[in-house]
């Protein structure tokens, strides 16, 4: 809710203010920084600019920087991470702008990778390797990369250490769930790693992800969130990992439904609803599968399969209209930690 004056004006008519209190306090309350406030307009236009800059040097490199040797490559990230981290200072302890300060300070963070791919470049670690651009590490799963991901996880995490603003979680978030992938090729030998070892890595480091989050969720939780970028790549990995496995057995497509109504149900007890989104789309698929599998070349199956459809909306509105009761029902069996982080949440 936005809070208006005359919200404080019926607090003093009800005794919960003295009149001589309204006026001081509506004019602290418009003198905090705007990032303090509801979600505004100009947080859309910083994070839409720190975004577009952060894919500029990530995802969207082009060959044209091979031209600057590797040499190049690295003094470039440099500068720009130590640019980034200088603005990022600025708008933090001098302007009061934590929002475009972690957006600058996530984008020195995008820095390290391609950094130490210049350095290795320059000292012909690339030069007999089958991804030799850098966009590569965007496209390609490869253990070469690894050094690139331990290295961004390092210096990400002293930056975070120092700036301690949730989105430079993201960029985090993103290495190691390309490390969930890279993983596979230096674990296993190259002739022994198959889709399922893939899948099977995904789902282990997506699980360490996810029990990273709850860890920083709990000691965080008297200040900002610093968990959710975790919880999102964590569930990618482990959800795209389990998923993405194929089985005859109807007993084990049956384990897949329970873990995510499991995964629902985790989502109501600690308030996460991207649990809910991901264990949402598991059940779903079961259900369209059992309704494939029961009415396949049947007049019926689209029928059957629009009801299913309509069912789950059906449980959506029910789910929002009995949310707050359901969450006290479940939240009761949480540690006391937990309930007191969800109480700060709110």
């Amino acid at each position: 809710m936005e809070l208006k004056q005359r919200h404080l004006q019926q607090a003093c008519n009800q005794g919960l203010l003295t009149p001589e209190q309204v006026t001081p306090l509506w004019n602290y309350l418009q003198n905090l920084p705007a990032d303090s406030a509801t979600f505004r307009a100009t947080h859309i236009l910083f994070y839409l600019g720190g975004l577009i800059a952060i894919a500029a040097m990530s995802l969207f490199m082009t060959l044209g920087w091979d031209a600057f040797g590797g040499i190049g490559i690295l003094l470039i990230a440099c500068g720009y991470g130590v640019a980034a981290c200088l603005v990022a200072d600025w708008l933090l302890w001098r302007q009061r702008q934590p929002i475009p300060a972690g957006l600058l300070a996530a984008l020195a963070v995008t820095m390290v990778p391609l950094a130490i791919y210049g350095l290795q470049a320059q000292l012909g670690y690339w030069d007999d390797a089958t991804h030799t651009e850098y966009r590569d590490f965007h496209r390609y799963i490869d253990w070469r990369w690894l050094m690139m991901e331990l290295g961004t996880l390092l210096f990400g995490t002293i930056l975070l250490w120092r700036y301690r603003l949730p989105f430079m979680v993201m960029p985090l978030a993103v290495v190691l769930w390309y490390l969930s992938m890279d993983l596979t090729p230096f674990l296993f030998q190259e002739e022994d790693y198959s889709w399922l070892r893939r899948q099977q890595v995904s789902m282990v480091v997506g699980l360490l992800m996810l029990g990273l989050a709850f860890y920083i969720d709990l000691r965080t939780r008297h200040t900002l969130d610093f968990a959710w970028w975790l919880y999102l790549f964590g569930l990618m990995a482990f959800w795209g990992g389990l998923s993405m496995q194929h089985s005859d057995s109807e007993l084990s497509k049956l384990g897949y439904c329970l873990i995510n109504l499991l995964l629902i149900t985790v989502g109501g007890m600690i308030g996460r609803r991207v649990f809910v989104i991901f264990g949402g789309m598991g059940v779903a698929g079961y259900l369209g599968y059992l309704a494939w599998d029961l009415f396949e070349d049947s007049l019926t199956f689209p029928f059957v399969l629009s009801l299913i459809g309509l069912g789950i909306i059906w449980l959506g509105l029910l789910w929002q209209r009995h949310e707050a009761q359901i969450q006290r029902q479940l939240q009761r069996h949480l540690p006391a930690a937990w309930r007191e982080l969800l109480a700060q949440r709110r």
